[in-house]
């Protein structure tokens, strides 16, 4: 048995600087563009069992093992999801059915600014709330480079606009990670959490056309960003507050794209943004091959049907697989569970961090049937009969899509294996400590906490479980609201979605911009930081400025 150990050089600080090390070598590496993603992430993995096998003294072949976990987990469930979601887009592509569902797009409208709205913040966050776990990014990603965004437009636009989202993914399976460490219900957690992230949902749509557009060319469609914002941030109070926490993604999304494709109908801007690149310097347009015109043809229903087909079969499919009860039944049967040998629950996680001695669990769940991926290839191979491709022709179009993502692979389950390593290591909790010292600051800096988390994990679920009690407990010792610290682990997570590298792995696989990962590091970087920056000024408002006090629930 092995005592995780959170100042292991007798000093918060430079134990905290040790424990950054792995995390800022991988981050380095990537933003600075000479190294490639999966090379970046091997190296990574390498620093990080070096500072825990000699730092944190973690026994070497504690430290390894949890290495090969955390590479098996990046595989099932996360890579599963990226190539699945790419064999349903290359599927689409050979059958000419995205060609398809780029003129419906185009016939709702062709400004690029109001397509973005529609499909990366509004079709995204219903993914995201189906699903979750890099299936809106995979899914909003391909989309954009298909409907002719540059590559950095559509990977990097998609990462800021899968933010607001984020804390009730899969159907809210963040805020029940965070109700089950912090034992507090998952309902007001819920609540709370729809208290904060509706200021972000008005602010992102504006915020995704404005890095895209810039100021005037948002300013010029301020009306359709208004109502796809307003539209999507009331539902996810009303939900969140009055109704559960489990579907109000799926319940805002669907109501944000009817709204604004009803809104559409009614008005158009005066001038069209046709331009697929970024505003100012957008070095992926240069790689962009031509983009052939649109046929404006009106489609028929027929066609329409046909173009919606897949997307219809994929959002039918992944209600499903995100369904508790269907999880229930699925993990009952289909599943086979390994603990790892010689770590799991050989591991204690101690105060503070802790109520006391918590014995870590290392299971690899290999749950097949209900992985959101397995879901999504029911839903493609479904998919690709109906659109009248053979079976000899789907499992060539699967071998061409693994080829396709082979190294972004690769590098997703590098990247789990420093997550895992980092989790069970105690080295993200050193982390967290350094945050959890901050007193009175610590409303502002809590919020930065799920920032982090979200950042080294690449998950809002995986944050919530890791720091929640620690936000509990110390809120509880400064005389804070747990329960409004907690939604704040959750809230300002959703902003390290952005620039956790597995995500940004996700978004360049999904639009064929491989080794161009530090340039979408670097783009999407300062927005991270800024709106996470913002959620904890209006959590630090919320602990101590009336009236923002009175949002928060006892």
């Amino acid at each position: 048995m092995w005592n995780q150990v959170y100042d292991p050089l007798h000093s918060p600080v430079l134990s905290t600087i040790a424990a950054a090390v792995p995390v800022v070598t991988l981050l380095v590496l990537i933003a600075s563009g000479r190294v490639q993603a999966h090379i970046a992430a091997i190296i990574a993995v390498i620093v990080a069992n070096l500072i825990t096998i000699f730092v944190f003294t973690m026994p070497a072949n504690m430290s390894i093992r949890a290495s090969v976990l955390g590479i098996v987990t990046g595989f099932f469930p996360i890579g599963w999801i990226v190539l699945n979601v790419i064999f349903l887009y290359q599927v689409t592509v050979t059958t000419g059915r995205f060609e398809l569902l780029k003129r419906a797009v185009g016939g709702v409208t062709e400004d690029r600014r109001l397509q973005l709205l529609l499909i990366a913040f509004s079709f995204g966050a219903f993914f995201e709330g189906a699903s979750g776990f890099g299936t809106p990014v995979a899914i909003t990603g391909a989309v954009l480079i298909g409907l002719g965004f540059s590559p950095l437009a559509a990977s990097g636009l998609s990462l800021i606009a899968n933010t607001a989202p984020v804390a009730y993914g899969a159907l809210g399976t963040p805020i029940q990670g965070l109700a089950s460490v912090t034992g507090l219900d998952p309902y007001i957690l819920g609540a709370m959490v729809g208290r904060q992230l509706p200021f972000f949902s008005l602010i992102v749509p504006f915020w995704v056309v404005w890095a895209f557009a810039g100021w005037k060319g948002m300013k010029d469609v301020w009306p359709a960003i208004l109502v796809t914002g307003v539209s999507f941030a009331i539902p996810q109070f009303v939900i969140s507050n009055y109704i559960n926490p489990w579907i109000v993604d799926i319940g805002a999304s669907l109501i944000s794209m009817g709204a604004l494709i009803l809104f559409l109908k009614v008005w158009q801007p005066r001038q069209l943004w046709l331009s697929p690149a970024l505003r100012g310097n957008d070095e992926s347009a240069s790689t962009m091959a031509a983009a052939k015109p649109l046929d404006k043809t009106p489609l028929t229903q027929s066609e329409m049907f046909n173009a919606l087909l897949p997307w219809i079969i994929v959002c039918i499919v992944m209600l499903v697989w995100g369904n508790g009860g269907f999880k229930a039944w699925a993990n009952s049967i289909f599943v086979w569970n390994y603990p790892v040998p010689e770590l799991h629950q050989m591991i204690n996680k101690m105060p503070p961090v802790a109520p006391g001695p918590t014995k870590e669990s290392a299971v690899f769940g290999f749950t097949y049937l209900s992985f959101t991926g397995t879901g999504m290839l029911i839903a493609a191979i479904i998919s690709g009969f109906l659109m009248g491709v053979g079976p000899g022709k789907l499992v060539t179009e699967y071998g061409r899509t693994i080829r396709l993502c082979a190294i972004s692979l690769i590098t997703i389950s590098a990247m789990l294996a420093i997550g895992t390593l980092t989790r069970l290591s105690g080295v993200d909790a050193t982390l967290g400590l350094a945050f959890a010292a901050t007193g009175v600051l610590y409303p502002f800096f809590g919020t930065l906490l799920g920032w982090l988390g979200v950042a080294l994990t690449g998950s809002d679920t995986a944050s919530n479980v890791l720091f929640g009690n620690l936000q509990k407990i110390t809120s509880e010792q400064l005389g804070l609201s747990p329960i409004l610290m907690g939604a704040a682990n959750s809230s300002g997570g959703v902003m390290g979605k952005m620039i956790d590298a597995q995500s940004i792995v996700v978004a360049s696989t999904a639009t064929n911009w491989y080794g161009h990962e530090g340039t979408i590091l670097r783009f999407v970087f300062w927005h991270s930081i800024v709106l996470a920056c913002l959620v904890g000024v209006l959590v630090t408002l919320q602990a101590y400025v009336y009236p923002f006090t009175a949002l928060v629930l006892k």
